[in-house]
C-alpha cells in the first residue's frame, strides 16, 4: 500500500485509516511548524495540484480486505488541501469504504472558496488554530511567504458559517504558545467549533511536550466549550497497521 496507511490509533478519531493524497517522499506543506513530526519543510507549496489520481486511489482502496475502522482520514505527508482533487477523493473513499471521512488541515488555504468547497465533502474537519496573533504565527507555524494569520482565521470562520458537518479546532501547545491559552480560547469562541482538541507533541518532535499538569491548566481556559478533549485524557484504541513501514513514514510513533 502506498496511498492507504494505518489504521492508526487516534486520540481524536479512534481507529483511523489514513489516506495520503500527497504520497511524496518528502513533506508537502504550506507551513514549517516548529513541532512537526515529519521534520522540516524543505520547499513550501501553496497552490493546490493533483499528486495522486482518482484512478490510483480507486485501485488501492479496492485491494483492501475488510478492515475495522472508525474513520477514513485524509492526512499523510503534509497538508491535504494541497490536493486539488480532494473533494472527489472524499466522495470516492466514502462510496467504497462506507466509512465517515475526516480531513486534518492546517487551515492555511481555507480562505479559498475552492478549498472550502472540497473540505465541505468531509463528515469531520479538524482545523489547526495554534496561536492568537501574527507574531506567534510566524514563530510556531512558520508559514510560507504570503500567508497571514488574520486571513487564515477569517477562512476558518467562513468555513464554519456554511459547513454542516463536525468542525473541530486542534490547538498544539508547546512552550512558545502555552501562555496564550486565554487569547486562543477567545478566538475559538468566535468560530464556535463543535469540538476543541488540546494537543502537545507526544510523537517524535524537536520540541518537548508540555507535561500533564500544564495541559490540565490550559484546558481550564476552554471550560466554556461543551466538547473539549486533550491528548492526555482521550482513550486510544489498539490497532494493527496494514503496512508498518508506510505507516511509520507518515507517523513516526504508532
Amino acid at each position: 500500500m502506498a496511498i492507504i496507511y494505518g489504521p492508526v490509533s487516534s486520540w481524536r478519531l479512534g481507529r483511523s485509516l489514513g489516506i495520503d493524497l500527497l504520497n511524496t517522499r518528502r513533506k508537502v506543506c504550506s507551513f514549517n511548524c516548529l513541532y512537526c513530526q515529519l521534520g522540516e519543510t524543505d520547499q513550501f507549496i501553496v497552490e493546490p495540484r493533483e499528486f495522486i489520481s482518482l484512478e490510483q486511489l480507486t485501485s488501492e482502496i479496492k485491494l483492501l480486505n475488510p478492515i475495522k475502522a472508525d474513520y477514513a482520514t485524509f492526512s499523510g505527508m503534509g497538508e491535504p488541501t494541497l490536493a486539488s482533487n480532494l473533494g472527489e477523493a472524499i466522495e470516492l473513499a466514502r462510496s467504497i469504504l462506507d466509512l465517515p471521512i475526516a480531513v486534518l488541515t492546517n487551515s492555511s488555504l481555507m480562505l479559498r472558496e475552492d478549498v472550502r468547497q472540497r473540505l465541505a465533502h468531509a463528515d469531520t474537519v479538524v482545523a489547526k488554530l495554534d496561536v492568537p496573533n501574527e507574531e506567534l504565527f510566524g514563530m510556531v507555524n512558520r508559514p510560507a511567504p504570503g500567508l497571514h494569520f488574520d486571513r487564515i482565521k477569517d477562512g476558518i470562520r467562513l468555513f464554519r458559517d456554511r459547513y454542516s458537518g463536525k468542525l473541530a479546532l486542534q490547538i498544539m501547545f508547546i512552550e512558545t504558545n502555552k501562555d496564550y491559552a486565554s487569547e486562543i480560547a477567545a478566538l475559538a469562541r468566535q468560530i464556535s467549533p463543535d469540538e476543541v482538541q488540546i494537543d502537545t507533541p507526544l510523537r517524535p518532535s524537536k520540541v518537548k511536550p508540555l507535561p500533564r499538569e500544564n495541559i490540565a491548566s490550559i484546558r481550564e481556559k476552554f471550560n466554556s466549550f461543551t466538547n473539549v478533549i486533550t491528548v492526555y485524557e482521550a482513550p486510544k484504541p489498539e490497532v494493527r497497521p496494514l503496512d508498518v513501514t508506510e505507516t511509520l513514514r507518515r507517523r513516526p510513533n504508532l
